[in-house]
């Protein structure tokens, strides 16, 4: 069975075609996606996004199983922040707005900074990933998984992005930009959701 992903990364759609590939199905970009006008991801929730991200580009792919993903950093002690506004956390807050770093690096100093405020704080985050599969505007399979960690007070790794390097995995005593990308890929938010939405997919009649 053949199903799209609604992006352009070329690491996710590694991950998600080799994935796929194992459970007998196959991955592809979605043809035309850079030309395709981008949904407004104002969802309060991970999976509203997905799911408005997978709709509005099912609908201008007639007939064909389209997937879309929405994921992100949660910090106990923000309460819930970035959540779902992770990739453009330090630019909504005008956390060094005017700085010449990368979009992830003040993202993360923006965390640093607010949890330094709280002297008490606690250290424990969670990766969020939820996938929508969608077809002619309807949604048809959903899957969330998230995977637990502890936040430090420095970045650690280069094999990483967004917030990886600050997330520390305590059973490996490695950050997610420590660790292989494919380990990554067995043990991360987005592979375990990946993996839960194929075994729905098994099971259902699309």
């Amino acid at each position: 069975m053949l199903l799209y992903a609604a992006t352009s990364n070329p690491g996710k759609l590694a991950e998600f075609s080799t994935s796929a590939s194992t459970a007998g199905f196959e991955v592809l970009a979605l043809p035309g996606l850079a030309a395709m006008p981008e949904p407004v991801e104002d969802a309060p929730t991970f999976m509203g996004n997905a799911e408005k991200k997978a709709i509005a580009y099912s609908l201008l792919a007639p007939g064909l199983l389209v997937f879309a993903d929405d994921s992100g950093l949660e910090a106990d002690a923000l309460g819930g922040q970035p959540g779902v506004r992770s990739a453009r956390f330090a630019d909504d807050l005008g956390f060094n707005a005017h700085s010449p770093a990368l979009k992830d690096e003040r993202n993360n100093r923006c965390l640093l900074s607010l949890l330094a405020q709280l002297p008490n704080a606690s250290r424990s985050a969670r990766f969020v990933c939820a996938l929508a599969l969608a077809r002619d505007g309807k949604v048809l399979i959903r899957a969330e998984d998230d995977v637990g960690g502890l936040l430090l007070a420095a970045p650690r790794g280069t094999d990483g992005f967004g917030y990886d390097p600050l997330f520390l995995l305590p059973a490996l005593g490695l950050t997610m930009a420590e660790i292989p990308r494919e380990q990554k890929w067995q043990i991360g938010h987005r592979g375990r959701a990946f993996r839960a939405l194929l075994a729905k997919l098994h099971e259902a009649a699309v």
